[in-house]
Formats: C-alpha cells, sequence, structure tokens
C-alpha cells in the first residue's frame, strides 16, 4: 500500500507500525529504503527475510540527527566529526566503533556499526516520529530484493513487495544511488562505497585526505593489511544491483563505431548510451535510450532505467562506459557490479 509521505496520518501509522515491529517502505534522497526499529533484532530479522539477505551483510541505521549517534557508535574521530558536522544530512554513511552489545542484528554482530542522517524530508519526518516514541534509529537497506536493482520511486517498491507493505511516497528520489559509505575504523577515513561524493569533497569536508581501499593498502605492510582488513558494509560485493536482464559495459567506440547486431545473444536488447544507436538488422528489437551526460542526472536516472529495460523485457542491456573520473565513480561502481556476472564484454 502506497500512502503520501506528506499526510501526518500516515507518518504517524507508520511510525506506529515501525514500534510495533514492522516494516516500512521509507524514501530517502539516494533510494527507497526498508526500514525496521534498528535496535530491535527481532524487527531487523523481518528485513534479512523479506529481502531475502544474507544474514551476515550488515544493514545501514538511519538517524534523525547527530545527536542520536551516542546510542550506537562510540569514540567517534574528530575527521568523522567534521564530515557529520558539514555533510549531514545527506548521502553519507559513516562507519564508527559500536556500542557494545547493541544492534546485533543491524551489524551482523560486527563490532562497527554504519550511520547516516538522511536528508529527505519524509525520511526526517518518519524518523522524527519514531523517536518520539522512542524509536532510536531507523535500520533501512533498499527497499528490493537482495542483489536486485534499488528503487527509486514508491511504485518501484511496490512492484518488489506488493500491498502487503506500508510505503511512504516521497517522489523519486534525487540522488538516485546509494549513499558514499566511509570507514572511520582504521585511523584514517576510507572509502568503501562510492556514492555522489568525490574523495576531494570528503576530504575537504574531513580536514584530511580521505582514502580509497586501495589508496590505503600501499600505505601497509603485508602483514598490516591482514589486521586492517576493511569492515563488512553494504552494497561492497561483486556482483550487486543486477537487473533481470544481463548487462554489459562496452566503450563508446564499440557502441558507435563497431556496433554490430552479429553479437547480442538475444533478439531483444536495451540500449542506454549518450549518442544514439540503430539497427537494421530483422533479428533484433532494439530499444534505445539516452544516457544523460551530467553524473548527477546519469546517477539519478540510472536505476529507473534498468528497472525500465526489465519491464519492457529486454533479455541484454548495453550499457556506454561513463568516463573515469571522480564524478562518475558511484556511477561506474553500480554498473560494474551490475555486470559482474557476464563480464564487460560482448560474447
Amino acid at each position: 500500500m502506497i500512502f503520501p509521505g506528506q499526510n501526518s496520518e500516515a507518518l504517524k501509522k507508520a511510525a506506529h507500525l515501525i514500534c510495533s515491529g514492522e516494516l516500512v517502505g521509507l524514501p530517502t534522497e539516494t533510494v527507497y529504503g526498508l526500514s525496521a526499529d534498528a535496535l530491535s533484532d527481532e524487527a531487523v530479522s523481518k528485513i534479512y527475510s523479506l529481502k531475502g539477505r544474507p544474514s551476515n551483510h550488515p544493514l545501514i541505521a538511519h538517524l534523525f540527527s547527530k545527536e542520536e549517534i551516542k546510542y550506537f557508535a562510540t569514540d567517534v574521530p574528530d575527521y568523522a566529526n567534521k564530515l557529520i558536522d558539514r555533510l549531514w544530512p545527506g548521502p553519507l554513511t559513516l562507519i564508527l566503533k559500536k556500542i557494545d552489545g547493541i544492534a546485533m542484528g543491524c551489524t551482523a554482530n560486527a563490532k562497527s556499526i554504519a550511520l547516516r542522517c538522511p536528508a529527505h524530508p519524509v525520511a526526517q519526518a518518519l524518523l522524527g516520529e519514531c523517536r518520539d516514541l522512542g524509536i532510536r534509529g531507523l535500520a533501512a537497506p533498499s527497499a528490493n530484493r537482495f542483489g536486485r536493482v534499488s528503487p527509486t520511486t514508491a511504485e518501484h517498491v511496490h512492484e518488489e513487495f506488493g500491498e502487503s507493505l506500508f510505503i511512504l511516497d516521497g517522489g523519486p528520489c534525487e540522488v538516485g544511488i546509494e549513499s558514499t559509505i566511509v570507514d572511520c575504523t582504521r585511523g584514517q577515513p576510507i572509502v568503501l562505497r562510492p556514492g555522489v561524493l568525490t574523495i576531494q569533497e570528503l576530504s575537504l569536508s574531513a580536514g584530511q585526505q580521505v582514502l580509497s581501499e586501495k589508496e590505503f593498502s600501499r600505505l601497509l605492510s603485508p602483514l598490516k593489511i591482514k589486521e586492517a582488513r576493511a569492515p563488512s558494509a553494504s552494497g561492497t560485493l561483486e556482483s550487486h544491483y543486477a537487473p533481470k536482464a544481463l548487462v554489459r559495459l562496452l566503450s563508446r567506440e564499440d557502441l558507435l563505431l563497431n556496433f554490430s547486431p552479429a553479437v547480442a545473444v538475444s533478439s531483444r536488447l536495451g540500449i542506454w548510451s549518450q549518442e544514439k544507436v540503430t539497427s537494421k538488422s530483422e533479428r533484433i528489437s532494439l530499444f534505445w535510450r539516452q544516457m544523460p551526460n551530467d553524473p548527477h542526472a546519469c546517477a539519478k536516472a540510472l536505476f529507473a532505467q534498468l528497472r525500465e529495460f526489465d519491464s519492457i523485457g529486454v533479455e541484454e542491456i548495453w550499457v556506454e562506459k561513463p568516463q573515469n573520473s571522480p564524478e562518475w565513480a558511484g556511477i561506474n561502481d553500480r554498473l560494474q557490479r551490475a555486470a559482474y556476472a557476464v563480464g564487460t564484454e560482448p560474447r
């Protein structure tokens, strides 16, 4: 069931459902989440069950404000506080040292916890209602079956889970891909999952250099690398965000100059590229959609476009590889994981 997220009665109903241990579909600025009381292991277990998510894959707890951090984390580094002060609320998740004995389900029994303060007004309103009922934060992974394409509209969530789930409609997500995840448990800020926030933006906010995992590893000896292993984090499996159709990433040259329908395995082919691709082959039904050339517009459109291709029944999706620059890092990350199962080149 979909309810308007701006409606005060719908928000109160959603908060009471969460307080009673139920799940609610929640809009954020990144993607829609499947939310439950982050400190209730029983409620959180329902998220894992409904999504089909492995129980050893931790979730992100969403907070109303930085004031709620004290209920979840301890020993917050100075650079983490700077990131919080400058980038919360927003599409940034921080992994921090967890208070012992709490949120075992949300964290998959880890010693760290992922925290975020979303900027979406409906998310903020629901978190505020829940806070008034004594709920400190909401576990809210993307509201889709595990490993599949994340939802960016209430209708996408309804397609996944049907009428039984209470869904708050906050309109299409403005960011469109999941939050940037920065690990703050190993002495330096380290990006575990890229998003729309670049390393340069993060470094300026943190007051020190934020590193990629590869950059951090290069600073360590082989022995220290084993000791300083990254904590588990949402959305970091090699294969993830995948539609039903096979996804292949191709260079612009391969799409525009070397395109040949003969290499397509299926007869229904979706192509997402910045310049139009056509085919004269009678064997191929080709569905071309234009990829935005702006990274923020592309991120907003990405998951909705993959879902649209699935809805019209294409069997393969060919995507033009975006440029390799910091602004496109989050989009490249999602596309590479979506295409992981079949590789990046046509068969």
